[in-house]
C-alpha cells in the first residue's frame, strides 16, 4: 500500500518574514532605476561638498593673520598668509574676535612656544607655515553658526524626507499592486500576514538604512579627503546618531505605511490614505528648516516619535543636548515603534485580503468581519 507524501512543514513566522525581506531586497536591488538613483545621490553628494571646499578656498587671495613679532619669523615669507604685526596676546585675540583677522600666532607657554588664536577652527594655511604643529586656542569651539548651522540642519531633514517617502512609497505601491493583481492571496496561502508585513518592512528598512549609511559615508569620506577636519569634528557624532535614529524611525513609518496602503485596493486610490504618513515624514524636514535657531522647537521634536530622528540628532550637532537625551529620545522612538507596529499588524491582517471600496480604519480596529 502507497503512502502520501507528508506535506511540507510551513516555515517559522520569523523565517516567513525573512524570506519576504529578501525577496523585497532583492527585486529592488535588481532594478535600475534603484541603482541608478542611488548612484546619483551619492555622486552629488560627493561633489556638493568637494565644489564648496573649492569655493570656500576662493574666498580671498590671502587668510589674513595677526602675529607678535617675537614670534614672527618665517611667517612674513609664507604664501597664502597676509600678515599683519600687533604688540601682545590681547591685542591679537581682540583682532581675531574683531573679525580683523582669521587667526592669530601669539607666544604660547607650551613646548613649541607658538600657540594659534582663532574662532571655532583654526586656517589651515597657517597651521602648515609653521614648522611644527603649535597649540590651537578655540574662543568659540562649539559654534555652529549662520551657513555651516543651516546646511547641516538642512542635509538630515532633507535625507530623512526623501528616504522615508521614497522607500515608504515603494512598500505601499508594492501592498497595492499585490491587492490589485492578486497575488496576495498566493503569498498568504504560504506565510502569515504578519510575516508579510514585517518582512515588507525589514526588507525596505535595510535598503532605507543601507542608503542612509552609504551617505553618511560618502559625506564623512568627502570632508577627509578636502580637508575640512573642523566640520567632520563638529558633525561626526551627530551623524553616527543620525543613523541609529533613522533606523528606528523608518521602521515605524514603513508599518504606517504599509498599514495605510493595505486599505485599499487600486493604486489610484493610495493618495489619500498615504497622505497622514506623508505629512508625518515632511514634517520634520519643514520645522529644521523654518526653526533651526528656535531651541525650544527643536527640544520638543526631539522627544517626539516622528520627528526625533531628526530633532534630536541636530540638537547634537548644536551641542544644545546632555549626554543622557538621545538616549531617552531613543527609548521613547522605540516604544512609539512598538506601539504602531502592533496596531499596523492589526489594520493590514484585517484589510490586506478585502478587495473593492476603501476599507475604514475604524471598522478595521473595531474587529468587524470582512465582507
Amino acid at each position: 500500500m502507497s503512502t502520501r507524501p507528508s506535506a511540507p512543514t510551513p516555515p517559522s513566522q520569523v523565517r516567513a518574514a525573512l524570506l519576504v525581506a529578501e525577496r523585497e531586497i532583492t527585486s529592488q536591488v535588481r532594478t535600475k532605476s534603484f541603482l541608478i538613483s542611488t548612484a546619483i545621490l551619492l555622486v552629488g553628494i560627493l561633489a556638493a561638498i568637494v565644489v564648496s571646499s573649492v569655493l570656500s578656498g576662493r574666498e580671498g587671495d590671502d587668510v589674513p593673520v595677526a602675529v607678535v613679532s617675537s614670534v614672527a619669523a618665517g611667517l612674513d615669507a609664507a604664501d597664502g598668509l597676509a600678515v599683519s604685526d600687533v604688540a601682545d596676546r590681547d591685542a591679537a585675540e581682540q583682532a581675531v574676535r574683531d573679525g580683523d583677522v582669521d587667526a592669530a600666532v601669539v607666544p604660547g607657554d607650551g613646548p613649541l612656544g607658538v600657540e594659534v588664536i582663532a574662532m571655532d577652527a583654526a586656517p589651515q594655511e597657517v597651521l602648515d607655515a609653521l614648522t611644527e604643529a603649535p597649540e590651537v586656542v578655540l574662543l568659540e569651539p562649539a559654534a555652529a553658526e549662520g551657513g555651516i548651522r543651516y546646511l547641516v540642519t538642512f542635509g538630515f531633514g532633507l535625507v530623512f524626507m526623501m528616504s522615508a517617502i521614497g522607500f515608504g512609497s515603494t512598500i505601499a505601491q508594492n501592498t497595492v499592486t499585490e491587492k490589485q493583481t492578486r497575488i496576495v492571496e498566493i503569498l498568504l496561502s504560504a506565510v502569515p500576514a504578519r510575516a508579510l508585513l514585517a518582512g515588507k518592512i525589514l526588507g525596505n528598512s535595510a535598503l532605507a538604512l543601507g542608503q542612509t549609511a552609504a551617505i553618511a559615508a560618502v559625506s564623512v569620506l568627502a570632508l577627509v579627503v578636502t580637508g575640512q577636519d573642523d566640520v567632520l569634528t563638529m558633525i561626526g557624532t551627530p551623524i553616527v546618531w543620525f543613523v541609529v535614529f533613522f533606523a528606528i524611525g523608518f521602521v515605524l513609518l514603513a508599518a504606517i505605511f504599509a498599514a495605510s496602503a493595505s486599505l485599499v485596493s487600486r493604486i489610484e486610490d493610495t493618495g489619500v490614505v498615504l497622505q497622514p504618513a506623508i505629512w508625518l515624514t515632511m514634517l520634520p524636514y519643514f520645522l529644521v528648516v523654518f526653526f533651526n535657531d528656535n531651541a525650544t522647537v527643536l527640544t520638543v521634536m526631539s522627544y517626539v516619535p516622528f520627528s526625533a530622528p531628526v530633532g534630536m540628532p541636530v540638537r547634537l550637532f548644536l551641542g544644545e543636548a546632555a549626554w543622557w537625551e538621545p538616549l531617552l529620545s531613543l527609548a521613547l522612538l522605540a516604544a512609539a515603534c512598538l506601539g504602531v507596529i502592533a496596531i499596523a499588524a492589526r489594520i493590514y491582517e484585517r484589510s490586506v485580503l478585502r478587495m473593492g471600496g476603501r476599507v475604514r480604519v475604524r471598522e478595521v480596529l473595531s474587529g468587524a468581519s470582512a465582507d
